[in-house]
């Protein structure tokens, strides 16, 4: 398993992963043309053809076996440069009256679009057939790091701090009690349609619609509450990757499902601070380790980017000896540099 940048080749396979993606899944809706647009972004972004700030970094998990594609992740340089990126911001206030010698505080929702120039990493999904045990075991996690080895690896490409966006919370017939208590008020169509235009970057209807002044949670639904900063099951082990990393939320939700942003400074993500660079050695006689992975290792180009997982880490010289299918699978030789990480 190998993560690349997406090519135009990949279409078919993108679209199918965009099917199975599911409700509330927003950067990835199925719409074929949409999909080429997003492929053909990424490709100027890989060979550095569009400003630095406007890049889409699209990558996908290859089986290297079958050529399908496992699964898929993106950073985005940096968010709501063009088109508003709202969030929620949950706050307090503060109520009291001397003569009842009364105070309360209430929680509120503020419409906030705070994260403007942060980059995000978004997009991750992994097909269920290359989720569990044994060969598959460790799939979720290489397409959850190879973002921030990337990111470590072409640090002036990104800002200070970076996001993520987590699903929020469905009942089992795929409804959100968020967005029925809250944005179909607001909104003349219903929560699928809302997330596919939103999926296609269609957001300014947010700020012209959504209420501009905060909002009592105390008006909200029991069922509604239990929504804000909880995650879909299926996004789940996602998050607790990235708190791993050091992401953490800090009280910003989505908009329509009241899911989680969990943020943090780039050069604070365990991931970036502890990777590092290391010469390579190819040995033509070196067998493939059988045991669990602990090494993931990234190449030094970007628009040749491929990160994988390799069976052993540097020597004492500093030196990374990789075998010859380790070294076809990453597109090196002897004498380039890897960044690698030891997780």
């Amino acid at each position: 398993m190998r993560i690349r940048p997406i090519a135009r080749g990949d279409l078919d396979g993108l679209q199918q992963i965009a099917r199975e993606t599911g409700v509330g899944f927003t950067s990835l809706p199925d719409n074929r043309d949409f999909l080429a647009g997003k492929i053909a972004s990424a490709e100027r972004a890989f060979a550095q053809r569009t400003p630095v700030d406007d890049r889409l970094y699209f990558f996908v998990l290859e089986d290297e076996e079958s050529g399908e594609l496992a699964g898929c992740c993106a950073i985005e340089a940096q968010v709501g440069r063009e088109v508003p990126f709202y969030h929620y911001r949950l706050g307090t206030l503060a109520h009291s009256s001397v003569q009842l010698d009364l105070h309360r505080t209430i929680d509120t929702l503020f419409l906030s679009s705070d994260h403007t120039g942060d980059a995000e990493v978004a997009s991750l999904y992994l097909r269920p057939e290359y989720r569990g045990v044994g060969r598959h075991a460790r799939n979720g996690a290489l397409l959850s790091k190879a973002r921030w080895l990337f990111m470590a690896q072409f640090r002036d490409s990104f800002p200070d701090k970076v996001l993520a966006e987590m699903r929020g919370k469905f009942d089992a017939d795929g409804v959100s009690p968020f967005w029925e208590c809250l944005g179909s008020h607001f909104f003349p169509m219903n929560f699928n349609e809302a997330d596919r235009l939103t999926g296609l970057g269609q957001k300014s209807f947010i700020g012209e619609l959504m209420p501009k002044f905060p909002i009592y949670t105390t008006f909200l639904t029991e069922q509604a509450r239990a929504c804000i900063g909880e995650v879909h099951d299926d996004t789940r082990p996602a998050l607790e990757m990235l708190k791993k990393e050091g992401l953490r939320w800090e009280g910003y939700i989505d908009i329509f499902d009241g899911g989680p942003t969990v943020e943090a400074y780039i050069d604070d993500v365990r991931a970036v601070r502890q990777s590092r660079l290391c010469p390579v050695e190819v040995a033509g006689s070196l067998p493939e380790s059988t045991e669990r992975p602990r090494w993931l290792v990234a190449t030094t180009d970007m628009a040749d980017f491929r990160a994988a997982w390799v069976g052993r880490g540097p020597d004492d010289d500093g030196t990374l000896t990789l075998g010859e299918a380790e070294a076809r699978r990453l597109g090196v030789t002897t004498g380039d540099s890897l960044r690698v990480l030891e997780t």
